[in-house]
């Protein structure tokens, strides 16, 4: 009675192995290898946002939400081996360098920004701004690089500010985003700043008071401009398992397989990994042999239903990789297992 028992307890424990869903883990992988955070640092930004009460008034300034915008954006940014840099324009001037991102660093750039200064003579040469971008340190970075514009788009002075944008676009490509933090509150400014956003596939542009209030869409404005989500590198799709010393697949695996197989199918970029396991019993060497089998037994299962061979990689683990007891029959009925796994290439 025991022994049909425990044999039950090992019959459920394996169904429930190998019909469980693939744990897919996820990870982030930067868009881009360098970024810029570009702000306007003009007249119009100092002035309050939308016909608010003036600034010395209690008034919220366009250039104090740039700065708690550039403060939460790089507050909410991974460090995923970027390098960065902080600069203004009108006046143009480098805050922080570009070099290996942080956010600490970044943070005490943002920090140094004033959000309090005299507007009397202070023009908006967005375009001249973009074009001493271009001479440092656009230039001299490799790889991607997106620039962050926290701007109204009220240029008014100087070159044409879409004009500069396209002719960057045009000498650096797809190597050049412009990821647009809309401040604007003219008709003027907003479409400025949507021709730019609108110059290619890998830019982005959002509105400032929406970021400022609402996580969900500074996350949606990093994932389009810094980084994406994948799955990871390498994660466990199923187990199956065999009769002692057999490694042929028994009939109540091979519904496991078709959807494994039908996973394959749908990601041309995946490989296979198949690792072979046994029980203790028998030598090391033999038992090395048997989990070879097991793990090509499964690859021929695979090939058979049309996915090329040089996509799965086998490999034998013998009795060295136990997941349970071998002193028990019930353990080492779990340990008798082909473990499938799914890598990204």
């Amino acid at each position: 009675m025991n022994r049909k028992f425990n044999m039950l307890v090992v019959a459920l424990v394996i169904l429930l192995l190998g019909v469980s869903g693939p744990a897919m883990a996820k990870k982030q992988v930067p868009k881009v290898d360098n970024f810029i955070y570009f702000i306007d640092h003009s007249s119009s930004m100092a002035f309050s946002y939308k016909g608010q009460r003036y600034v010395q008034f209690g008034g919220v300034s366009k250039i104090m939400m740039a700065k708690s915008l550039a403060r939460e954006l790089n507050k909410m940014t991974p460090e995923l081996g970027y390098k960065a840099g902080l600069y203004t324009f009108a006046p143009y001037k480098e805050y922080a360098a570009m070099g290996p991102y942080s956010q600490a660093a970044l943070g005490a750039a943002i920090e140094k920004i004033s959000t309090n200064y005299s507007v009397y003579g202070r023009m908006t040469p967005m375009g001249q701004g973009l074009e001493d971008l271009d001479k440092l340190p656009v230039s001299a970075l490799t790889g991607k690089t997106g620039v962050f514009i926290f701007s109204d788009g009220d240029s008014n002075m100087g070159v044409d500010p879409v004009a500069v944008a396209q002719s960057l676009k045009a000498k650096y490509g797809d190597n050049l985003c412009f990821y647009v933090v809309d401040l604007s509150d003219n008709k003027h400014g907003q479409q400025v700043l949507k021709a730019i956003a609108a110059l290619g596939p890998c830019n982005c542009i959002e509105l400032g008071e929406e970021l400022l209030r609402n996580e969900a869409a500074r996350e949606r404005f990093l994932e389009c401009s810094l980084y994406e989500w994948i799955e990871d590198e390498i994660v466990v799709f199923r187990s199956i398992y065999f009769d002692f010393n057999k490694y042929n697949i028994k009939k109540e695996f091979v519904p496991v397989l078709e959807e494994g197989t039908s996973i394959i199918k749908s990601k041309p970029n995946m490989r296979v990994i198949l690792e072979g396991h046994t029980d203790s019993i028998g030598s090391e060497q033999y038992n090395m042999k048997l989990g070879q089998r097991r793990a090509d037994s499964v690859k021929a299962f695979f090939v058979k239903k049309g996915i090329d061979a040089s996509r799965i990689e086998t490999i034998s683990f013998g009795e060295s990789d136990p997941v349970a007891t071998n002193k028990t029959a019930q353990g080492r009925a779990l340990n008798r297992r082909c473990v499938i796994k799914f890598k990204s290439m």
